[in-house]
């Protein structure tokens, strides 16, 4: 585990072994790499916006295991880094062990909430994003099959594949969704070989619209759907560039808008509950230059029309983290 700095400006940097105290914010990657083209990578693109804007510096780590993650935290809070933002639910146990012992620095995890003081807790409310591209999907397919790969089976990433599926369901009543989880522990998260067999094996059940919600095994499942000639969606960070033209759009979980808020904050963020959702852009769809020809005027009314029905509150997206059924999908 190393510790970098990232600095947009040639900023003197202040030695721990000179007694100096790091006041800069400091960003600790989840399991699967800070360049897993997703989760990870939207946390780094919120933090170098961030850098570039005012001209300040962050620190910035990756761990290899779980094992490493109190660790990681302790690091940062004796160097004084404020705050400290870390991506990704694993992150939670460590942190209510280490936060407490530092009062006076501010903590934002992000995924998962921590009930202390000095904690900011961010979540989205990925079941609404995703409701949005279930939507397109069943619009795009002509087989009225699709398809959802996660990455470890969690309720987290199930909220992901139920909201989906509704937004199918919303469409076209008899539809298939065909679901399926990469695995059960966090290497669930960087296996693209198994995200492209989970997807192979979906297109031969008949699905030509595949959703990934699973990190880095997500890049498999884009590829196999472009190599297959099929449809894909992809997740968190817009990854419509990945293969432009094959990528339907990206159900965007504005984690880089949540690191980008917290840094700007400094030590003065504010702590306590957040959600992001679609009423505060938290969550929403990708549309770009490398799928505006695949998604119809039609398709982009019906989908916004929905968002703005989910934001007066008219339509209401079941969350499966609040009860753990599924209306629209069996696990």
């Amino acid at each position: 585990m190393t510790i970098l700095k990232s600095t947009a400006a040639a900023a003197s940097l202040l030695a721990l072994s000179t007694g100096a105290v790091f006041a800069d914010p400091a960003l600790i990657f989840d399991l699967g790499g800070k360049f897993d083209k997703s989760f990870n990578e939207s946390a780094f693109t919120g933090a170098q916006r961030w850098a570039e804007e005012t001209g300040g510096s962050f620190d910035e780590t990756e761990i290899q295991s779980d094992a490493q993650r109190e660790q990681a935290i302790r690091r940062f809070a004796e160097a004084g880094n404020n705050p400290i933002i870390m991506a990704g639910f694993s992150w939670a146990t460590p942190l209510s062990v280490v936060a407490p012992e530092y009062p006076e620095l501010s903590f934002v995890i992000i995924d998962m909430v921590v009930d202390a003081p000095n904690v900011r807790s961010v979540v989205f409310n990925e079941h609404e994003g995703s409701f949005l591209v279930g939507m397109m999907a069943a619009m795009a397919s002509e087989t009225d099959v699709v398809s959802f790969v996660g990455g470890m089976d969690i309720p987290l990433i199930r909220r992901f594949a139920c909201g989906y599926a509704q937004g199918v369901m919303a469409v076209s009543p008899d539809a298939t969704v065909i679901a399926n989880m990469t695995g059960t522990t966090p290497a669930a998260w960087n296996d693209p070989v198994k995200g492209s067999e989970l997807t192979l094996s979906q297109i031969g059940q008949g699905s030509d619209v595949v959703f990934a919600a699973a990190g880095g095994t997500g890049v498999g499942v884009l590829q196999a759907a472009a190599d297959e000639g099929i449809l894909s969606i992809g997740v968190d960070a817009n990854q419509n560039y990945l293969h432009p033209g094959q990528v339907l759009t990206s159900m965007l979980k504005r984690v880089d808008n949540a690191v980008y808020e917290a840094m700007s904050a400094g030590g003065a963020v504010e702590t306590g509950f957040n959600v992001m959702g679609i009423e505060n852009g938290g969550v929403g769809y990708a549309l770009d230059e490398f799928n505006a020809e695949l998604v119809s005027a039609e398709m982009q009314a019906a989908v916004d029309g929905a968002a703005a029905s989910i934001t007066s509150g008219s339509l209401a997206v079941h969350d499966y983290m609040s009860d753990e059924t599924c209306p629209a999908l069996e696990f």
